[in-house]
């Protein structure tokens, strides 16, 4: 039986990150993958297959409404819905694919099944324990369900479902207004669904910059969404095919119904740690069930935990980085994360992205700072392409210019974020942008206007 330097728990975007990281830094690795295919969540049913729903159904919207303009005639595609889940199925494949590849290219071993901790230094897998000198537990998280709401990924599904729905209802409630909810609202409302989003709170994707909150909710009310905000959800019946949803306003506690073919449940994900053993371990977890950690390390020596199994924004790409940090500190490197500088993306169409502070935040602090904001209307690029609605937006420290945040919502906004968390990396004042030259005509001249709105005003405005 071989022995390891280092297991990892899960082959998400963390887990897998952090193995392949760690067989670089000359580690002896496996990871532990109990699905049929590497990659975890994010891959499978998450980012990835999403992503390739929502480029379909933005191909459709461009053809119905904008192709014309153009001067390109002719009858806008039907849907092939079944072709559609094949190419989401294909791009999936390739990805996982991929993962396996560079596994062999980096002598990770893919051990399959699922994992338990019987001891520190030991993993269990099956009936066989492995022995290693580090765990890495990177094992993502789940579906958080709502009391009275059953989920049988039929009528009333998780976002795991609503990838692989027998047909586009006619009829869509959401419940809840965060990321996953619009985005797979907006995919099913582009394919002609009638959508209904039900929040609980009175704005949509809490904790974004307030500007951009109701900026978006009108894009996507304009975009044939529609939205009750302030409303408890009190239970969903299924009858015969068809799904009742009843709720509470919050306001008045006025209880209403709305049926529809499709619910679908994204109110959020939780750790999941189920099966590893760790309560018998004595690993400490904090209140909401992430594993506590310090710098990575968990309470038991040699066990460490990283992405949506501890605290922090369940991101990808916050995953990654942590693996990458934690092989590097395991290697005896200076493993590090900026988590001032970690961006946020939602690929709705408009896109909406942000990084740092938003004025919300800044208020609260009672930090001095100025606004530098420019609107994608002055942009030529987004006038030519149809996707001129949104802006850009820089904070900045009124005394000394140091860019501390900034909320885009526009065409490319998850691309365009990263010049700006290039900036903040390096500790660029706003000036910094504004001085750098952008070249025309791109969508990126929004940004260094908005940062030539913090000084003496953009240009194009």
């Amino acid at each position: 039986m071989a022995s390891y330097d280092l297991i990892v728990i899960g082959s998400g975007p963390g887990g897998y990150v952090c193995a392949i990281r760690a067989a670089q830094l000359g580690m002896k690795v496996a990871c532990v993958e109990g699905r049929e295919t590497l990659g975890g969540t994010c891959l499978n049913v998450g980012c990835i297959p999403s992503k390739a729903l929502l480029h379909a159904s933005h191909q459709l919207h461009e053809a119905e409404h904008n192709f014309a303009k153009m001067g390109l005639k002719g009858k806008a595609p039907s849907v092939d819905w079944k072709q559609m889940l094949t190419y989401k199925g294909e791009t999936i494949e390739a990805n996982t694919k991929g993962i396996e590849f560079l596994f062999k290219k980096n002598k990770v071993d893919w051990i399959k099944g699922w994992a338990s901790i019987p001891a520190a230094g030991q993993v269990k897998v099956g009936d066989e324990v492995h022995e290693t000198k580090n765990i890495v537990i990177a094992s993502g998280s789940e579906v958080a369900t709502l009391p009275g709401v059953e989920i049988d990924e039929k009528t009333v599904v998780s976002s795991t479902g609503a990838l692989e729905l027998a047909k586009i209802p006619k009829e869509m409630v959401v419940i809840g207004a965060g990321v996953i909810g619009l985005e797979l609202g907006s995919v099913y409302s582009r394919l002609g669904a009638s959508v209904q989003v039900i929040e609980f709170l009175d704005v949509i994707t809490p904790g974004m910059d307030a500007e951009v909150q109701k900026t978006f909710q009108r894009t996507l009310k304009k975009q044939g969404l529609t939205f009750t905000m302030g409303a408890a959800v009190q239970g969903v019946t299924v009858k015969g095919g068809k799904a009742t949803v009843t709720y509470k306003l919050r306001k008045d506690d006025s209880e209403h119904e709305v049926k529809a073919d499709t619910v679908l449940v994204a109110t959020g994900r939780r750790p999941y740690t189920d099966g590893l053993g760790l309560a018998e371990l004595g690993v400490e977890m904090e209140e909401r069930g992430q594993i506590k950690t310090n710098g990575y390390a968990t309470n038991v020596a040699g066990i460490y935990a990283i992405g949506d199994a501890i605290t922090g924004p369940m991101l990808a790409h916050k995953a990654e980085d942590e693996g990458m940090a934690v092989a590097e500190i395991l290697a005896g490197q200076k493993g590090h994360v900026n988590y001032d500088v970690i961006p946020g993306v939602i690929y709705t169409h408009p896109e909406v992205a942000n990084v740092g502070a938003t004025e919300e935040q800044l208020k609260e602090a009672g930090r001095a700072y100025k606004v530098g904001k420019f609107s994608f209307m002055g942009n030529g690029r987004a006038k030519a392409n149809f996707a001129a609605d949104g802006f850009v937006k820089i904070l900045a420290d009124k005394t000394t210019d140091r860019i501390l945040g900034a909320h885009i919502i526009g065409p490319m906004a998850g691309d365009l974020i990263h010049e700006i968390c290039v900036a903040m990396e390096f500790g660029a004042a706003a000036e910094d942008l504004a001085r750098t030259c952008h070249a025309h005509p791109t969508y990126s001249e929004a940004v260094r206007e908005a940062a030539l709105a913090c000084g003496d005003g953009p240009i194009h405005s």
